[in-house]
């Protein structure tokens, strides 16, 4: 009997883990109900490609249902890898993605994207920070921690998850009124086009950059960088507001 019962046990935890596994890059009956989209299935990378380019990123793949982005020669140092997603421009949205990342990584997550030519994906667009916050370079400035709006407003309580383990981050944005939540913790909120906006704007590394003097874009691309480490995205979904 005892041998009956511990056969069930484990029988019912590898069915569990099944389940669970086949969960990743997938929409429940709820989340399609409530206008949810996947903009990755775990299989390809349809909608996505390299930014002011037609092609998608040589140093992006597909590795166990998430996206990877693959450090180059030198640690820290992209290979012109920064990606979006192109299908569709988003104005007022909610944005969830799972994250994880290598010992020491840096990467980004950005939404209203433009395209400038001869500009860099973070031109004009705000970033949401992804970062190893133990080990990072970049960890010294809160602004500069995983969640914030990186180098504007930092994201507190800091509840990020060590290099290797799985985070997730939603942005949801409504008329301009945005707030992050980090593994399930809202760590901040602010308004964009605002006095308050244009103020963090003139205290950031970007008060000199046309693009975030004029902007950002009402409506753009959401986008991923690659700043020079392994760093994986995965269950990557957004719903209009």
């Amino acid at each position: 009997m005892k041998k009956i019962i511990i056969f069930s046990v484990i029988l019912l935890a590898a069915c569990t883990l099944n389940v669970a596994a086949q969960k990743n890059n997938t929409l429940t009956a709820k989340e399609k109900k409530e206008g949810w989209t996947l903009l990755f299935d775990g299989k390809n990378m349809d909608g996505w490609r390299k930014c002011n380019s037609a092609e998608m990123a040589a140093n992006w793949k597909i590795d166990d249902g998430a996206m990877k982005v693959s450090r180059g020669a030198q640690a820290g140092r992209g290979q012109d890898g920064d990606i979006l997603y192109a299908a569709k421009k988003y104005g007022n949205f909610e944005l969830s993605i799972d994250w994880k990342i290598e010992k020491e990584g840096n990467s980004g997550i950005f939404y209203y994207v433009v395209e400038y030519p001869g500009q860099p994906i973070y031109y004009a667009a705000p970033e949401i920070q992804v970062l190893d916050n133990w080990n990072a370079g970049d960890n010294r400035l809160t602004s500069h921690l995983a969640g914030s709006l990186y180098d504007m407003i930092p994201a507190l309580p800091q509840n990020a998850k060590p290099a290797g383990e799985w985070n997730t981050i939603v942005v949801r944005v409504k008329d301009g009124k945005a707030i992050h939540t980090q593994n399930g913790v809202k760590v901040l909120e602010y308004e964009l086009w605002t006095p308050a906006w244009y103020s963090l704007v003139a205290k950031s590394k970007f008060k000199d950059w046309p693009g975030f003097k004029e902007g950002p874009a009402k409506e753009g691309y959401i986008g991923l960088q690659d700043h020079g480490y392994d760093c994986w995205f995965r269950n990557i979904k957004i719903r209009e507001l």
